[in-house]
């Protein structure tokens, strides 16, 4: 069992950033391979990064790619999302998923163990 709980979101101007936290309960966190996906109302969910479960490897979605970067620290059991050159159609809320794989993934059937989400809003 993982329990994700998300962090860092709030209130940004476009063109600004926002550091996402995603805390991770268990021992078993570097196991896990981790994403980010968020949701805008009246959209569904989609997919922004992820990253496999040693960090060697991310992915992202085209519409953020040089934009954000995901990171973890298994040590402290935490995944970061880093938004940088915020767009407003970047604002929805933000979750964290964990995958018991070692391989990330953009496919959010394949995560297990979602967070609660956390809200980003980008003003213009």
């Amino acid at each position: 069992q993982v329990q994700l709980v998300e962090s860092g979101g709030g209130l940004v101007q476009a063109g600004g950033s926002l550091r996402l936290s995603c805390a991770a309960s268990g021992r078993t966190f570097s196991s896990y391979s981790m994403g980010w996906f968020r949701q805008a109302p009246g959209k569904e969910r989609e997919f922004v990064a992820a990253i496999s479960a040693n960090g060697g490897s991310t992915y992202y979605a085209d519409s953020v790619k040089g934009r954000f970067a995901i990171s973890r620290d298994n040590a402290e059991n935490t995944v970061y999302l880093q938004m940088n050159s915020l767009k407003p159609e970047d604002a929805a809320v933000y979750y964290c998923a964990a995958a018991p794989s070692r391989y990330g993934s953009s496919y959010s059937a394949r995560y297990d163990y979602w967070g609660q989400g956390t809200q980003v809003t980008v003003s213009s």
